[in-house]
């Protein structure tokens, strides 16, 4: 027998029993590899949360001035469906009416603080929002200015009787609706000044000059701005008149006749909804919703219940066109053989 000298037992259980942590390095070196790789994934996951927010676009921006001075906005907004909700800046603070609605028509949840919506999107695609603003327009005197900064190209439908006085840049487009005057304005600040004209004749006192002088200045200043406009329009209209021609040459027509038997199979038919009929009507057949809305000054859930009344009487059809509602008279001949 011989003994063992305690110099010779292995390191390895001295260690053990000694109670000391050993930290094996083999995998030391591969960790310190993929680092760099771990820590760029994890930059590009932060740059990626808010590219969430970037997939909003707004699709269109149509904007109502109201003779009271208020302004009714409307938007539709590209969303990203992955996200749960949706942050938008509101046009003021001063806000009324506010509805907002998904691509299936359905009204969305939504929270309001200062000047910032939060919408529940619920996976919708894009969103429609609607609401009435009071802080972008002013009045001094006879004069009222509309003043609207937009990161984006709107149109702005003037209120019936207004007389444009002066503006601070020259639109697109411009066109008269039912006495009313849209305009199609470019992103910016645009500030327009216009008063409301009068069919009765301004009473003078103790001033008759300075009346007088006043309607003149508004006038000459109204047509020399129409002028201008209209000049802009003449040309632009020129290079556009293929695409307007063509777009008459599909619009499909109807008879007075089958508006009148449409009266007669729904005499219960209310009379603002008459009028929808009357409109659709003049325009073919055939409008978008959105162009209901801006006729008739409704906001949208106005509208789409008067349009589900009369498709509930089958007066209408309601059908997608790029993604917008499309509403189409019914004439149905054989409801009077019946």
């Amino acid at each position: 027998m011989f003994s063992i000298s305690p110099s010779l037992i292995p390191k390895k259980e001295i260690i053990q029993d000694e109670r000391i942590l050993f930290v094996r390095t083999d995998g030391i070196i591969e960790t310190m590899v993929n680092a760099p790789l771990i820590f760029a994934g994890l930059i590009i996951m932060s740059l990626m949360i808010p590219i969430h927010n970037s997939f909003a676009s707004t699709r269109s921006l149509d904007l109502i001035i109201y003779p009271d001075g208020s302004t009714h906005i409307s938007t539709e907004i590209d969303v990203d469906p992955l996200e749960s909700n949706f942050s938008v800046d509101l046009f003021g603070q001063s806000i009324d009416n506010f509805v907002v609605s998904g691509d299936s028509g359905f009204l969305l949840y939504n929270e309001i603080t200062d000047n910032k919506a939060i919408v529940d999107t619920f996976g919708t695609s894009f969103i429609t929002i609607d609401y009435d603003v009071h802080d972008l327009i002013s009045k001094e005197g006879r004069v009222w200015t509309f003043s609207f900064n937009s990161s984006f190209d709107y149109s702005l439908l003037m209120p019936s009787n207004s007389i444009i006085v002066g503006m601070n840049i020259l639109p697109k487009n411009m066109e008269i609706i039912n006495d009313q005057t849209k305009f199609d304005l470019s992103n910016g600040l645009s500030e327009i000044n216009y008063v409301f004209g009068t069919s009765t004749p301004i009473e003078t006192t103790s001033k008759p000059n300075s009346s007088v002088e006043y309607s003149t200045i508004t006038i000459i200043g109204g047509l020399t701005i129409a002028g201008i406009i209209a000049g802009i329009i003449a040309i632009k209209r020129k290079q556009q008149k293929p695409s307007a021609k063509l777009l008459t040459e599909v619009k499909p027509t109807t008879k007075l006749s089958d508006i009148e038997s449409i009266f007669k199979l729904n005499p219960e038919m209310r009379d603002d909804d008459k009028e929808i009929v009357k409109f659709i009507s003049d325009n073919g057949g055939q409008v978008l919703e959105s162009d209901l809305r801006k006729k008739f000054l409704q906001p949208r859930t106005t509208m789409w219940r008067a349009v589900k009344r009369l498709e509930r009487l089958e007066v209408i059809e309601i059908t997608k066109k790029d993604l917008q509602n499309l509403i189409k008279l019914k004439i149905d001949t054989e409801k009077d053989n019946e």
